[in-house]
């Protein structure tokens, strides 16, 4: 009798097994394993250990010498606590390696008496000293490896450790147990691979379920760094196949607009605007102008620097589409950004006129509309109109854009500022405005530089033009860290007063709106109130932050344009879409506790009228990554640089955010650090994409591709 062999497993068959269905995960772990996202088969296999105990070279309590840094492992064999003179709770343990003892302190860590029972297993990680004799660490870093009558033998062989956690009761011994039983179960059938064997020999990578192997249960860490490789190259191969599926399959559709690029509409914008423009927006310019001409839609990004003229190229954009008969849109993610386009539109458009009807040469004033949440009924009937008559040529607005019932006469261009703000589903909503027959051209913008390599993971989908060059007139911002020495404090306080004096206006930057017993950070009403009678007394102060109802924010933020205040006292609801170019003197209050990015859209605001402006950062950063922006912040105004940096010290997780779905998938991989495999995973996809389209050939890769991405892609490899 033959006994027909199943295929291998794939990743979406390994997603559709609950936790539950694994020995010894009852209905108590199941609870605990959801609280840290693991709900499938899939979550524990890709739940990797975040780093290694090499038992292979373990380190003798006896071998150590004083001052040496090293790990011990051990067993616990006596655990007590007690109080100190001063009322802290000293917690004292023995640990044996079998041949000799060590004895370990830790202070303020109460609960390690529960967690180092006599009988636990673990690894001590600290400097050796000793104290009355004995050898000891104190304050050691532990990693529990194993319980009292755990059968596990973790003598000579590499550990991996998991992210556990004590809210749910988690550890990493248990972690260990639960994926032994996956990869027991996954080993009758094995992993499904989609990558053939010539193209494994290609890259010199190890198969699927050898990475899984060696990922969770090494024989030696040569193994790990092999199956981190192929794993990583997973992450960045899938991603790069749902990016440039998607970006074929848009120009393949060919249900874009034509534009003529005749007119005057542009040509008199540009003659009209009191500056040369730079290099960068001659050149996004001319690839915009391009994908206008071409049958399949615009989908392009332009990111540029705070204040490089972001701006001017869009309503390039949306002229040359007005001046061909169409409408355009543009959408920002707040009002008071909404509101910051409108009024330069306005400015910028003013008197320009357009044909009144095709064929006839009668002129009609350029229509431009704001659509926010605080438009009145009234005035969005009345909007409605123009739009669907066709009077209205520009309709600026926030998220009210997307579910108004506004029905464009011909929305032929759409422009999403700070794009990251919107979710995929969000664009398509906007887009979907237009005639079925043709998609709207969209160009997204950024003021958030996105390094090169991140770039290619959240807009591989998308043409990319940036700005880095800055128009003329932005003079250098200086910058400078405050401590809390209250001289330090005063010279910044003297050269806002200073600037005021001189007609000058300023910012000043709080973390908080309200007071908060858990955070210890500047709370922007208290500093309002405290400033007034204090550091800024006789100054005309405003107030503003998110929870104030939006006629009160765009009633302070007109005080504040029209010089009628000297110092607006903020949230980061300033962080974009506020251009005052009399402001030069920006204050940032707890400013460690913000990101890069930030702090450098924060510290945009000023400088932007061609005087010389200032940014004091009000900071006593307690930690490396605190201190590290810092010291960037000073060496650098160039927001291109300022991003890779950003990227280095916090990592890709927090950088992504929820941009893009799917970023978060990025388990192993970290950018810049593997930024090489980036661009061999997109040659790859590429390749694979040429060969087979569709991914017909390769269904349980689609699968992949749209589980990662969801229904963004799945249309992509339907037949």
């Amino acid at each position: 009798m033959v006994v027909e062999r199943r295929p291998p497993m794939t990743l979406r068959d390994l997603r559709a097994i609950p936790v539950s269905k694994l020995t010894g995960v009852g209905p108590a772990i199941e609870d605990r394993l959801a609280t840290m996202g693991i709900e499938t088969v899939l979550d524990v296999l890709t739940h990797y250990p975040r780093r290694y105990l090499d038992r292979t070279k373990r380190s003798d309590i006896a071998g150590l010498a004083v001052g040496e840094e090293a790990t011990v492992f051990g067993e616990v064999r006596k655990a007590s606590s007690r109080r100190t003179r001063n009322g802290k709770v000293m917690v004292e343990i023995s640990v044996t390696d079998g041949d000799s003892f060590l004895a370990c302190t830790f202070f303020n860590q109460a609960w390690r008496e529960k967690q180092l029972a006599i009988g636990t297993e673990a690894a001590f990680f600290g400097k050796l000293e000793v104290f009355n004799g004995k050898r000891q660490m104190t304050n050691p870093v532990v990693d529990v490896i194993g319980r009292a009558g755990q059968s596990e033998d973790l003598t000579g062989v590499v550990v991996p450790i998991y992210p556990q956690s004590g809210k749910a009761d988690i550890y990493t011994w248990q972690l260990r147990k639960i994926m032994s039983e996956v990869m027991r179960r996954c080993a009758e059938r094995s992993l499904s691979d989609p990558l053939s064997e010539s193209l494994l020999d290609e890259l010199d990578m190890v198969d699927r379920w050898t990475a899984h192997l060696g990922i969770h249960q090494p024989e030696s860490m040569a193994e790990v760094q092999a199956a981190r490789r192929r794993l990583i190259f997973d992450e960045f191969f899938r991603m790069q196949l749902g990016l440039i599926g998607r970006k074929r399959a848009q120009e393949a559709r060919q249900l874009g607009i034509v534009h003529s690029l005749s007119g005057e509409l542009v040509a008199q914008f540009h003659e009209r605007l009191p500056f040369q423009m730079t290099g960068d927006q001659a050149r996004a310019n001319a690839e915009i102008a391009t994908d206008l001409a071409r049958r399949a839609p615009m989908h392009r990004l332009l990111q540029g620097d705070v204040g490089s003229g972001k701006t001017v190229v869009a309503l390039t954009m949306l002229l040359h589409t007005i001046q061909d008969g169409y409408q355009g849109a543009l959408m920002a993610p707040t009002e008071v950004l909404a509101e910051q386009h409108w009024l330069s539109a306005r400015a910028m458009l003013a008197g320009m006129t357009v044909e009144r009807d095709a064929g006839l040469f009668s002129q009609r004033p350029l229509g431009i509309a704001l659509l926010t949440n605080r438009t009145t009924a009234a005035e969005r009937r009345e909007m409605a109109r123009g739009v669907s008559d066709g009077s209205i040529d520009l309709v600026v607005g926030t998220h009210a854009l997307l579910y108004d019932t506004l029905s464009f006469a011909k929305l032929g261009a759409i422009v999403i500022d700070e794009q990251h703000r919107f979710g995929v589903e969000q664009r398509a909503l906007l887009r979907d405005k237009g005639n079925e027959d043709a998609l709207p051209d969209v160009l997204v913008m950024t003021a958030t530089p996105i390094p090169r390599t991140a770039a290619m993971l959240i807009y591989g989908d998308l043409d990319r033009s940036e700005l880095r060059e800055m128009p003329p007139g932005r003079t250098p911002i200086t910058t400078e860290v405050v401590g809390e020495d209250s001289m330090d404090r005063e010279r910044a306080y003297t050269r806002l007063r200073e600037q005021i004096a001189h007609g000058r206006q300023a910012y000043l930057v709080c973390p908080l709106v309200d007071g908060s017993e858990k955070i210890e950070a500047k709370a922007v009403k208290e500093e309002f109130e405290r400033l007034q009678y204090e550091d800024l007394n006789g100054l005309r102060l405003g107030l503003l932050h998110g929870q104030m109802k939006s006629a009160e924010k765009e009633s302070v933020m007109h005080e504040f344009r029209t010089g009628n205040i000297d110092v607006l006292v903020a949230t980061t609801v300033i962080e974009v879409g506020v251009d005052v170019p009399n402001a030069t003197v920006m204050i940032i209050e707890d400013a460690d506790r913000f990101g890069l990015s930030q702090l450098h859209q924060l510290r945009g605001r000023v400088g932007r009228g061609g005087g010389e402006s200032w940014c004091f950062l009000f900071a006593d950063p307690d930690t490396d990554d605190g201190t590290a922006r810092m010291e960037a912040m000073v060496e650098s105004t160039d927001g291109f640089f300022l991003a890779e940096r950003d990227l280095e010290i916090r990592g890709s997780g927090e950088i992504f955010g929820e941009r893009q779905s799917g970023i978060s998938d990025l388990k192993l991989a970290r950018i810049p650090r593997d930024e090489p495999m980036v661009i061999v995973a997109r040659e790859i996809a590429g390749r694979v994409l040429d060969d087979d389209p569709s991914l017909q050939r390769s269904p349980g890769l689609a699968h992949e591709v749209e589980d990662l991405l969801g229904e963004d892609v799945e249309f992509l490899f339907k037949n």
